[in-house]
């Protein structure tokens, strides 16, 4: 319940008795109390199945705003929903407690199991995204976790800026999986891994990593391909579906590439449920000789698409792309561009789509998924889950208020 909607229930529930004064000992019924810990199991549906998600913040899916955008993204016809346990600054929006884990004094989502259930009630697939190595959080509470300069001798930055945990530390990976178990045994559907990869850009000959001293044979893909093999057969025995985000990029197996990130598709399908890769066109710079990508939706998801497919096609993963729901670099950005795109990714094997936009402004996607619900199969097929419905509902007695209780 939003705040708004929990006042109304107290006062439905309580006729004539809200409003008045309270004494110690008057009971009055509060909707919605959980008088135990509340425990959520994922509900787990084939990795086929089609998804239609969009993306939210940590803040956004703990607020009332969340709540509300949850709701409407149903009632469009989505099915799915994508929200940050930890984004690339590193703070863990959920309640977590592990040595490496910072302080954070006031959470967006408070309560995790929760959260999960109100997906599920409304009929939801819940994917709980973890970007995994770029971590600003965890590089200042444990400098000597980071990716380490060879000139200065302190944490490594990307371009000057950005700080990145060094992907090849076993804390670091330790670290990230115990935050994915306990995403996934507080009810989460989906474990979505983002930044599972070494820094792209910057000088790389600067950036010096643990690998070099314990494994000098090994290059950057072997230290993520184990990694995620790893992570696979931790999660799938909790019973949920394990995706991976990649760059869009990573299609055209280019050797500069694959030597940066590490990203070697075809081995990293082997070992997760659905591979996503983020196909958004403007994000192709300098590509295939076109001056404004972003513009051009129809070649690049399609080039992509084509492309993911044939170097992943020796294992069972699911392509299930990251779409654009933003107007960067993008002159022609519109509901019709929305469809466009949704339509191309269908038409290369796609099975469903996750929409991105970093403010959680979808207001563009939604009559976009009004026009494609009006043409059925055309877009999606319209898979559907069948969630338990659960009737929330406690009494609660007012005790004696203490010094502190009394305002």
């Amino acid at each position: 319940m939003t705040r708004g909607e929990l006042e109304a229930a107290i006062q439905q529930a309580n006729p004539g008795k809200i409003g008045k004064y309270l004494r110690p000992g008057d009971q009055i019924v509060i909707p919605g109390v959980f008088i135990a810990p509340l425990v959520e199991q994922p509900f787990l549906v084939p990795r086929n199945f089609e998804m239609r998600g969009i993306y939210l913040t940590g803040y956004t899916a703990g607020s009332d705003k969340g709540l509300e955008l949850i709701r409407r993204w149903r009632a469009a016809g989505g099915n799915t929903v994508v929200f940050d346990v930890k984004d690339f600054d590193g703070l863990v929006n959920v309640p977590f407690q592990h040595p490496l884990a910072c302080e954070q004094k006031h959470l967006p989502i408070r309560n995790l199991p929760k959260l999960v259930r109100f997906l599920h009630s409304q009929g939801l697939h819940a994917i709980a995204r973890i970007a995994v190595f770029r971590d600003q959080c965890l590089v200042e509470a444990h400098n000597d976790l980071a990716v380490q300069s060879r000139h200065t001798g302190r944490a490594w930055r990307e371009n000057g800026k950005l700080v990145w945990t060094d992907p090849s530390r076993p804390e670091v990976q330790d670290y990230n999986l115990a935050l994915a178990r306990m995403a996934a045994t507080s009810g989460a559907d989906e474990i979505q891994f983002d930044y599972v990869r070494f820094p792209a850009e910057g000088d790389q000959k600067d950036a010096r990593f643990a690998i070099e001293s314990k494994h000098p044979d090994w290059e950057r893909s072997e230290v993520i391909s184990k990694f995620v093999a790893r992570a696979y057969s931790e999660l799938h025995p909790l019973g949920v579906l394990f995706s991976l985000d990649v760059f869009g990029v990573m299609a055209w197996q280019r050797t500069v590439d694959l030597s940066h990130t590490g990203q070697d598709i075809p081995a990293m399908a082997r070992f997760c449920d659905v591979l996503s890769p983020m196909v958004y066109p403007s994000h192709f710079f300098g590509m295939d000789g076109y001056a404004r990508p972003g513009d051009a939706p129809e070649h690049f998801i399609t080039e992509s698409m084509q492309r993911f497919a044939e170097i992943t096609a020796d294992s069972k993963v699911v392509l299930r792309p990251w779409l654009q729901a933003f107007a960067w670099h993008t002159k022609t950005y519109s509901d019709a561009y929305i469809r466009t795109q949704v339509s191309v990714a269908k038409g290369q094997g796609a099975v469903g789509f996750l929409f991105w936009n970093a403010r959680n402004d979808y207001s563009k996607l939604f009559p976009a998924m009004a026009e494609m619900r009006a043409a059925p199969g055309r877009f999606f097929r319209g898979d559907e889950i069948q969630a338990p419905h659960r009737k929330l509902s406690a009494s609660f007695t007012l005790s004696n208020p203490g010094p502190a209780e009394t305002k």
